[in-house]
């Protein structure tokens, strides 16, 4: 029966407390809420700031490779991708260089893994660069294992093809071209690409290779517009 009254006596209290009991539910669910909210919004900064940071660092790692490049090798002039030909990805771009930076038409342009193309408009602070890709490129090449010489010139398809080599000229899939000394407009030794295919057409003795070329042109940011002599044109 004891039992029975305090159940009876505490009812009313346990009824009046009900309200007060849920408001105070309501408002921690409604700090934690806010709580909640504000975290979320905190972690989406710190993961923008993550990503900014890591996008300079991989700025500040391909700068440092362009520069090393520049001091050992050739004296160039370094300059950003500012635009691309939207009606072909891998046909050309522009960079922030031009005339005022001495840069002029037939200088060879590269980044830090090979060639990326050659100028072919020049501008006061800007400069059209056809890229290795585009048919309207081409440049005296070398397989550097064997020395056979040939023309790299661009393709459709993104790619590079090397023509006139000799009959049963000494090639492998995976042989390194670099560009030869007899090219009128780039330095000897430099990376155009590596040999993926060879074809050998119906009734020739003469093979082409099938390339790819070694700077990642739909990538390219930084470039290194090399000073020298200056031909207007295909090599």
């Amino acid at each position: 029966m004891k039992f029975a009254a305090v159940d009876v006596m505490s009812l009313p209290m346990k009824v009046i407390s009900f309200p007060f009991l849920e408001i105070k539910k309501m408002f921690f669910y409604h700090v934690s809420f806010e709580q909640n909210r504000r975290l979320i919004k905190e972690v989406g900064m710190l993961r923008a700031k993550v990503v900014s940071m890591d996008e300079v660092i991989r700025e500040n790692e391909r700068l440092e490779k362009l520069l090393n490049l520049k001091e050992k090798s050739y004296s160039g002039v370094a300059a950003n991708v500012v635009a691309r030909d939207l009606s072909n990805w891998n046909s050309a771009v522009l960079i922030d260089k031009g005339k005022r930076h001495g840069i002029a038409v037939g200088m060879s342009v590269v980044d830090a893994s090979g060639v990326v193309g050659k100028v072919i408009e020049v501008v006061g602070d800007r400069s059209k660069i056809i890229l290795v890709s585009d048919p309207n490129f081409s440049v005296a090449a070398m397989v550097k294992r064997s020395r056979e010489v040939g023309l790299v010139s661009g393709t459709l398809t993104g790619q590079c093809r090397m023509r006139y080599l000799s009959s049963g000229a000494d090639v492998q899939v995976g042989d390194e071209v670099i560009s030869s000394k007899l090219s009128s407009s780039f330095p000897q030794g430099l990376l155009l690409g590596t040999v993926i295919a060879i074809e050998n057409p119906e009734g020739s003795s003469f093979p082409t290779c099938l390339i790819k070329p070694a700077a990642p042109l739909s990538q390219i940011e930084e470039v290194i517009v090399i000073r020298s002599s200056t031909t207007a044109g295909k090599d």
